[in-house]
């Protein structure tokens, strides 16, 4: 009789975390957004946050938490308890920071784990209108013409609009001067006044420009154009052998749970595919890209070996 009651304390012990995992979520999940609110990473969070509300049955918390170009939330992620409960609403600059910086209180693959893709937004390649080019092709050739006297602007040191347009350069055989701005949309103002030639951004940057006339379209840095821009050629069909896409994802602290995560992302990606999402994401220049885990853990490491060997190759220091 004894024996038998131990057996069966000790097996309800030893199947307590399973029931755990089997319960989750219990409570609320928060999405921790490493920048202030109003930016892309923010409004993608409040759109996805009601639908995994619904899916999940709990409350969704989006939380901004910004500083240090996103490494501050990445940091409170990775230090929080792995019990599925806090997430990080990731992007591009997750794998250009690490590059950038000499010592990371983390690491940025052993101490996270991937949850699923969000969506992808080429880069694109965008031209003072007066400019003599009509596509990135013949801005090209009109910079190999003349080495570094056509320039490209940035939202500073280490962005992804500064990384781009040195991508542009190793691709194209070309040398641009670097114009860095204090922020994407100085740099964007400029271009649109005619004061540098070229900037390299996601079309919602330069949609506003665009919209108005005040900035051309020069090619999509993407495998496919855009919808949405049918007649803007991607870099390949110009012949320059370029892709390079900005994206965003969930991430969770290493070790979160297998079956957290297989829930977040299967919710995830009912979200993403509910037709009302589509028309939100367009308006974004947002592809949904509900990918689950694998395709996210290898773009992440992909990512930081291409941006880290550029970094060092163009002796990129962050200031």
């Amino acid at each position: 009789m004894q024996r038998r009651f131990l057996g069966a304390v000790l097996g309800g012990v030893l199947a307590a975390p399973a029931v755990a995992q089997e319960a989750w979520p219990a409570r609320a999940l928060r999405i921790v957004v490493p920048f202030a609110p109003g930016g892309s990473s923010d409004t993608l969070g409040r759109l996805i946050q009601p639908g995994l509300q619904a899916a999940l049955g709990q409350p969704v918390i989006v939380e901004n938490r910004a500083g240090a170009g996103s490494m501050l939330g990445a940091e409170f992620v990775a230090r929080a308890a792995p019990d599925g409960y806090t997430v990080l609403l990731a992007d591009l600059p997750f794998a250009i920071f690490p590059a950038l910086q000499e010592r990371l209180s983390f690491d940025p693959v052993a101490d996270f784990a991937a949850i699923s893709l969000i969506g992808v937004a080429p880069l694109m390649m965008f031209a003072a209108k007066d400019l003599p080019a009509r596509n990135a092709a013949e801005f090209a050739a009109l910079a190999r013409a003349q080495p570094e006297v056509l320039n490209y602007g940035s939202g500073g040191v280490g962005a992804s609009s500064h990384l781009s347009g040195e991508l542009f350069q190793r691709a194209t055989g070309t040398r641009l001067t670097h114009i860095p701005y204090r922020g994407g949309g100085p740099a964007m103002q400029d271009l649109a006044a005619g004061n540098v030639n070229s900037v390299f951004v996601t079309l919602a940057s330069a949609f506003p420009q665009m919209q108005a006339g005040q900035v051309r379209a020069m090619g999509v840095m993407g495998s496919e154009r855009l919808a949405v821009l049918p007649d803007v050629a991607t870099m390949r069909e110009q012949g320059i052998d370029l892709i390079n896409e900005h994206w965003w994802g969930l991430l969770g602290p290493a070790r979160m749970p297998p079956a957290a995560i297989a829930r977040l992302a299967e919710a995830l990606r009912g979200v993403m595919a509910a037709p009302e999402i589509m028309p939100r994401m367009d308006a974004l220049a947002v592809l949904p890209r509900a990918t689950g885990p694998a395709p996210l853990e290898a773009l992440v490491r992909s990512d930081l070996a291409r941006i880290s060997e550029l970094v060092r190759a163009q002796n990129i220091r962050a200031q």
